[in-house]
């Protein structure tokens, strides 16, 4: 039926209220009546912020941190957040990788090996009530060896500090974040010195082994440093400092934030940069370039060097192998790659 009238039939508009609403705070009132301020997140002791305050507060009572970033070893909390603002066109950077945060190692046989090898740490955990096996024993004779504090903690805490997926057994060590060189300093300290640069640059190398081996061979054959890129390249952690069998102590560590500018500075300062890589179209014995300022660049084992890489090489020399092998592993490749330089130049 239709409407005739002036009026709309009653239904047809929704009714709607003017002015502010009723929150649950005007129909509540009452309830909120007696309610204290919400407690700072310090001060909750299941808030993460309460979780550090109570940390910190073991720490200083166990005799550990006196200030902010400081313990009683020396070590200093380091600033990652930015780069070398003068030598930005090298394309290399002062600090670690953004997110790069201090490493937590776990387990009985880890950390004692951990130890062992002189790993830098800054703080031993150890599970309150743990069992005192011979392994717990020695771990916390090193420790104590070497002055690192010791922090009685209780196993959920320690689950947290270790992560979800990892088996602690009562223990973790941390070891702070690593502190990178810059390329270009250490070129100039080798040239201030009067040595003939012969540094290696890893193109792709993920393997933390691979590194703690390149850093031994490194510093075997005479080598002043290692440079690594920022991105897709494994940094140093506790693992490739345990390979380096204690020359990452002796052989610094560089990092770039862009390889192939890093490279194309150093070609600028008169190093010459050599690709190393199977396909190579220079064979390594007898390496003509032995004798100058070199950088030897290394690849990954699977895909090898980097087209930007290869590309601003000056040469890219291969080891001659038998039929049999396809391949050479990447530390491998470089210990016989800088023997043969160091060979060579012995002969001049």
């Amino acid at each position: 039926m239709k409407n005739t009238g002036g009026k709309p039939r009653a239904g047809a508009v929704r009714k709607s209220r003017k002015g502010p609403q009723v929150g649950s705070g005007g129909q509540g009132r009452q309830a909120l009546e007696g309610k204290k301020p919400t407690p700072k997140a310090e001060d909750r002791p299941y808030h993460p912020a309460g979780k550090a305050k109570a940390a910190r507060e073991r720490y200083v009572a166990a005799g550990g941190k006196g200030k902010q970033g400081q313990s009683r070893d020396g070590y200093v909390g380091r600033n990652r957040a930015g780069g070398d603002a003068g030598r930005g066109g090298s394309g290399a950077s002062r600090r670690p990788k953004s997110g790069d945060e201090a490493e937590i190692v776990t387990g009985r046989n880890s950390v004692v090996e951990a130890l062992r090898a002189k790993i830098p740490a800054s703080t031993l955990y150890i599970a309150a009530r743990v069992e005192m096996d011979d392994r717990v024993k020695e771990i916390l004779s090193l420790a104590t060896g070497r002055g690192l504090p010791i922090l009685e903690v209780m196993r959920p805490e320690l689950d947290r500090l270790a992560g979800r997926d990892s088996v602690h057994q009562g223990i973790a060590l941390k070891v702070p974040p690593y502190e990178y060189a810059h390329p270009i300093d250490l070129l100039e300290t080798t040239i201030s010195k009067g040595q003939t640069p012969l540094f290696v640059a890893l193109d792709g190398i993920t393997d933390p082994r691979n590194l703690g081996a390149i850093i031994r061979s490194t510093a075997a054959f005479g080598g002043q440093g290692v440079i690594i890129p920022q991105r897709r390249s494994v940094g140093m952690t506790a693992s490739a400092w345990k390979t380096s069998a204690g020359a990452a102590a002796r052989t610094p560590v560089a990092m770039a934030a862009n390889l192939t500018q890093t490279l194309k500075a150093f070609k600028e300062a008169g190093v010459f940069v050599l690709g190393l890589d199977g396909g190579g179209d220079v064979s390594l014995p007898g390496l003509s370039f032995a004798d100058r300022p070199v950088i030897l660049v290394v690849g990954s084992e699977g895909k090898g060097l980097s087209r930007l890489v290869t590309d601003t090489c000056d040469a890219v020399i291969s080891i001659p192998i038998t039929a049999t092998t396809e391949s050479l592993n990447a530390g491998i490749a470089t210990s016989v790659a800088l023997y043969e330089i160091s060979k060579l130049r012995a002969e001049k």
